[in-house]
């Protein structure tokens, strides 16, 4: 909560406090407040607890399947995302590491997944993460997710490291990225990694049963 914040709901309590016990320090005391006057208070009040409370240390574990903020009556953006999720590389093999970067704008709130078509689980496990991130635990990995731990900026500059299980079947990154509380985009999608290595030694054994046939 910002000081102004914290002023504002100061400020409102006091009032509240004249307006029913008469007897108050502020210096709004004399002022005269209808009932409506004072409920449309509460009623910002209400707001602004709203606005302070969020999620600026990280995106809650209930939003690790459709990776929508819990932001009470705000919406993802309709627009395209100008963001772009960039890997390293266009194929993974088990035991080698992959980068993962956001390009675009500079960005507060962040929640990366890795997944295979036509699944919601987070796949592979998430490796040190950087600065003003954390683990977020998902599908029952602690490490199935990264998300934010405080609404410091973040670049492109911003490299997240990805472990890749031991799987056939394809993999892409999944983001939902929030350049301040009430702007956010899901469903940042990025290319398509297949794994590689597989398909090289499948097609070496190939090779040597065909020649051993001959």
């Amino acid at each position: 909560m910002t000081q102004q914040q914290y002023k504002i709901i100061s400020q409102l309590l006091c009032l509240t406090r004249c307006y029913f016990f008469h007897c108050c320090a502020c210096s709004e005391k004399n002022s005269l407040f209808s009932l409506m006057e004072l409920l449309l208070s509460g009623l910002f009040l209400l707001q602004v607890l709203c606005f302070v409370s969020g999620y600026p240390s990280g995106a809650p574990t209930g939003a690790c399947e459709d990776m929508i903020p819990r932001h009470t009556g705000i919406l993802p953006q309709p627009s395209p995302a100008p963001y772009t999720l960039l890997t390293n590389t266009k194929t993974f093999e088990p035991g080698k590491p992959i980068t993962v970067t956001i390009s675009g704008p500079e960005y507060r709130g962040v929640l990366l997944e890795a997944r295979t078509d036509g699944s919601t689980n987070a796949l592979g496990s998430w490796l040190s993460p950087p600065p003003d991130t954390k683990f977020l635990e998902c599908s029952g990995n602690p490490q199935g997710a990264v998300t934010h731990s405080n609404t410091n900026v973040k670049s492109s500059n911003t490299v997240y490291s990805w472990m890749p299980p031991n799987s056939t079947s394809p993999v892409h990154f999944m983001a939902t990225v929030a350049q301040q509380r009430a702007v956010f985009w899901v469903n940042v999608r990025s290319s398509t990694l297949s794994r590689g290595r597989l398909s090289r030694v499948t097609s070496q054994n190939k090779c040597k049963e065909t020649n051993v046939a001959t």
